[in-house]
C-alpha cells in the first residue's frame, strides 16, 4: 500500500469518525451513527470523483463503506468514554482535513496534470464531508467557525502539488505537505489563527442616495 492509497483509508476513517462523535452528541441509534459516519467519511471523496468526472471511489472498492460502519460501531460503544467529544471531533476533523486535502490534490493531479484542479479537488476532498456531517446533525458548521479551515485544506494541497511539480519523491511531499496542513489548522484550533474578515460599513442615508 502506497502512501496515498493509506492517506485515502486514513482520511476515510477520520472523517467517518467525526460522523460517529457528531451522532453521539444527537445521541442517534447504530444506524444513525452508520450513516454519519458513511456520508461524512465519504462526501468529499465522492464530490471529488464526481467533478473529475472519474468512477466514485467507494462504488469501486466497497473496502472503503466497511471502514465506515466499522469505525461507527466502535464509537457507537467508545463514544460515551469520551469527555470532550465536540474538541475530539474537531481536532480528528483537523486530521482529516489534512490527510485529505493531500489526496483530493494527488487525484486531481492524476485525473488532469493541471495545478488548479489540484487545487481546488484537494479543498473540496477536504471540506465538504465535514460540511454535510454539520448540516445533517444541525452542528454549527466548521466553515462558519473563525479559525482558519479552507485555508489550511489550501496548504496542504499547495505544498503537495508543488512538490510534485519539482520532482520530489511522492512519499515525502505527502508527508510534508499533511503535516503543513494539520499544522495550520491545529494552530488555529491552539491559538485561535484567523484570516481578517469582511467588515461592513454603515449604510448611506437614502438623503445622500
Amino acid at each position: 500500500m502506497d502512501v496515498i492509497q493509506l492517506l485515502d483509508y486514513a482520511g476515510v476513517a477520520v472523517f467517518a469518525a467525526t460522523g460517529a462523535l457528531a451522532a453521539s452528541r444527537k445521541e442517534l441509534d447504530l444506524i444513525g451513527f452508520a450513516f454519519l459516519a458513511g456520508v461524512t467519511g465519504t462526501g468529499g471523496g465522492t464530490l471529488r470523483d464526481l467533478v473529475l468526472g472519474v468512477p466514485v471511489f467507494w462504488v469501486q472498492n466497497h473496502t472503503y463503506i466497511i471502514v465506515c460502519a466499522v469505525v461507527a460501531v466502535l464509537f457507537f460503544f467508545a463514544a460515551p468514554l469520551v469527555e470532550y467529544r465536540y474538541r475530539l471531533l474537531l481536532w480528528l476533523d483537523a486530521a482529516g482535513l489534512a490527510a485529505y486535502s493531500v489526496l483530493g490534490a494527488a487525484k486531481g493531479l492524476e485525473a488532469s496534470g493541471s495545478a488548479i484542479v489540484a487545487l481546488v479537488t484537494g479543498m473540496l476532498t477536504a471540506t465538504f464531508g465535514g460540511v454535510l456531517r454539520d448540516v445533517l446533525a444541525g452542528e454549527p458548521s466548521v466553515l462558519l467557525r473563525p479559525e482558519v479551515y479552507v485555508s489550511a485544506a489550501l496548504v496542504g494541497a499547495t505544498a503537495f502539488t508543488i512538490g510534485d511539480f519539482a520532482g520530489l519523491q511522492g512519499a515525502l511531499s505527502a508527508v510534508v505537505a499533511v503535516a503543513a496542513a494539520f499544522l495550520v489548522r491545529g494552530g488555529a484550533l491552539r491559538f485561535g489563527w484567523t484570516i481578517p474578515r469582511y467588515r461592513s460599513r454603515p449604510g448611506r442615508p437614502p438623503e445622500e442616495l
